[in-house]
């Protein structure tokens, strides 16, 4: 398969990912990660190993974008939930009133 990271087209196929990638330990996994046999990769970490550029030439989402495409299982961080501001029991009162609370 014909795929563009880091604006350099590269032509990658499941079973060359899966060469390139045998014999890698696997560093830490903090953010979004590639399953590539029966371990789990840091997103960069594979596409530094299969392009031999540096992590900070291409970004995740391009790598993720091409390991799916292979069908390689991939992951994600979900996003963050927005934090909900917690209401004492004196500004829920006022809220449910419509007053301002004097704090």
């Amino acid at each position: 398969m014909r795929c563009v990271i880091a604006r350099f087209p590269f032509d990658l196929t499941k079973s060359g990912v899966l060469e390139s990638m045998r014999g890698v330990k696997p560093e830490q996994v903090v953010g979004e990660s590639v399953i590539i046999g029966r371990r789990t990769y840091p997103v960069k970490q594979v596409g530094q190993v299969i392009t031999r550029q540096d992590r900070r030439d291409f970004s995740a989402g391009e790598v993720l974008r091409a390991m799916t495409q292979l069908g390689f299982t991939c992951r994600v961080l979900p996003r963050a939930a927005v934090p909900t501001r917690v209401l004492s029991p004196l500004q829920q009162a006022s809220d449910m009133l419509g007053v301002p609370a004097i704090v």
